[in-house]
C-alpha cells in the first residue's frame, strides 16, 4: 500500500502523523511511504531524516493526495483539503466529526473512508489512540492554567501551589478520564488543592486511592458543580463521550458566580466543549475573557509540544495503521472490533451512530456497508 504522510496546515499546528522509525517499520511490512516536503520540521525531524528511513520527498499536498491509498494526518482536514480527497481513498486521523457538521458533510460527499483516531477502542472501553494526547493535554492544562491565573496574562494573580503562610490555589477537575486525571496529578504536584468530579463513584473511588491528599474527589452534578466553580481558581473540562459532543458541565449563568480573574481551560472543546462559553481557539491566540473569567479554549493543545507529541502518537498509531496498511481497510476492520469501532463514514453513509444524532443525518450501520 501506498500511504501519505501531508504537512499539517492547521494554524500552529507542528505535529506530523509518523516519525521517521515510523514510516521506516511501515516500509519493512512492504509498504512505500511519501511525506510532504518539511512535513516533520515543526517535529524535529528534517526531510533527510525521512529520506534516511527510505522516504520519498513529495512537493505538495495535493501529489501527496493524488497518489496515496491512504492518508495518515494528525488534525482533521480543513476546508482547503476537502477537495483534495478522493472516492475510496482511507483517511486515518483524528476527525471529531460530531464537533463540525461541514466537516462531516464534507467527508460524506469525498466518498472516502474515513477512520477516526479517537473511536478507536478497546474491550474494556479504553481508546488507544487517544490516550498519549490526552496524556499530553491534560498535563498541559495545569501548566496552561497556572500560566494565565498570573496577573500579566489576565489572571487574579494567584500561584497554583501558593508559598508557606499563603493558601494554595483552588483547582477543579471535571472528569476522572485520561485527561482530568493528568491534569490533577500536575496540579497536585504543584501544590494546589485539587477537587475532581466525574459520574463514575467505582473510578471516584480509584482516583481517592491513588492520588496524594491534596486531591478530593466528588460526585459530579450540576449542583455540586456550580457550588464548586464559585471558590475555583481554576477550572479544567476533561469530559468525554467518545464519538459524541460533549455535555455542558459549566453553563453561562455559572460564571457570574465565579471570582475575577478565574480561569477555564477546557480540554474538551474540540468535542464542542463541557463549558457553554467555550470556543475553539489557537495557540497563536489562545484566549478571551467573559465575565471576567478567562477562557483557554485552544483546540490542539498537544501541538504546542511537538516533539513529545509525534513520538507519543506515532507510538499508539503505528500498530493500527501497519494493520490497515497489510490487510486493507475492510479486512483489517473485520478482524479488529477495535479499529471497526474507528471507521465513521464510508462511502458517502455516516456508519458512527453518536456522529449521525449529532446532526440529525441518516445513520447506517456498518455492518450494512461491508
Amino acid at each position: 500500500m501506498l500511504i501519505g504522510v501531508p504537512k499539517e496546515i492547521k494554524p500552529s499546528e507542528k505535529r506530523v502523523a509518523l516519525t521517521p522509525g515510523g514510516t521506516d517499520t511501515l516500509r519493512r511490512h512492504g509498504h512505500e511511504v511519501i511525506v510532504e516536503t518539511n512535513a516533520g520540521i515543526g517535529s524535529g525531524f528534517t526531510n533527510d531524516d525521512y529520506i534516511a528511513a527510505g522516504v520519498k520527498i513529495i512537493d505538495t499536498a495535493a501529489e501527496v493526495y493524488a497518489q496515496a491509498d491512504m492518508i495518515m494526518k494528525v488534525k482533521e482536514p480543513i476546508a482547503t483539503e476537502y477537495n483534495l480527497i478522493r472516492k475510496g481513498q482511507t483517511l486515518f486521523t483524528y476527525f471529531h466529526f460530531a464537533a463540525s457538521r461541514e466537516l462531516t458533510e464534507a467527508m460524506v460527499k469525498s466518498g472516502a473512508t474515513c477512520i477516526a483516531y479517537e473511536t478507536v477502542q478497546k474491550d474494556d472501553g479504553s481508546l488507544p489512540l487517544l490516550i498519549p494526547m490526552s496524556e499530553v493535554a491534560g498535563r498541559m492544562a495545569s501548566q496552561e492554567g497556572a500560566k494565565y491565573l498570573e496577573h500579566p496574562m489576565g489572571g487574579r494573580g494567584v500561584l497554583l501551589g501558593g508559598v508557606p503562610g499563603t493558601p494554595p490555589a483552588n483547582v477543579i477537575v471535571l472528569g476522572g478520564g485520561v485527561v482530568g486525571t493528568n491534569a490533577a496529578k500536575i496540579a497536585a504536584g504543584l501544590g494546589a488543592r485539587v477537587t475532581m468530579f466525574d459520574t463514575n463513584l467505582y473510578r471516584l473511588r480509584y482516583l481517592d486511592d491513588v492520588m496524594p491528599k491534596n486531591v478530593i474527589t466528588q460526585m459530579s452534578t450540576q449542583s455540586n458543580i456550580r457550588e464548586a466553580v464559585k471558590t475555583a481558581d481554576l477550572v479544567i473540562g476533561g469530559v468525554l463521550i467518545a464519538g459524541a459532543k460533549a455535555p455542558h458541565l459549566v453553563t453561562r449563568d455559572m460564571l457570574k458566580t465565579m471570582r475575577e480573574g478565574s480561569v477555564i481551560v477546557d480540554v474538551s472543546v474540540d468535542q464542542g466543549g463541557c463549558v457553554e462559553t467555550c470556543k475553539p481557539t489557537t495557540h497563536a491566540d489562545p484566549t478571551y475573557v467573559v465575565d471576567g473569567v478567562v477562557h483557554y479554549g485552544v483546540a490542539n493543545m498537544p501541538g504546542a509540544v511537538p516533539y513529545t507529541s509525534t513520538i507519543a502518537l506515532t507510538n499508539a498509531t503505528l500498530p493500527y495503521a501497519v494493520q490497515l496498511a497489510n490487510h486493507g481497510w475492510k479486512d483489517a476492520c473485520k478482524a479488529s472490533k477495535e479499529l471497526e469501532l474507528g471507521i465513521n463514514v464510508v462511502d458517502g453513509k455516516v456508519v458512527y451512530e453518536a456522529v449521525a444524532e449529532a446532526f440529525g443525518m441518516e445513520y447506517v450501520p456498518m455492518d450494512k456497508c461491508w
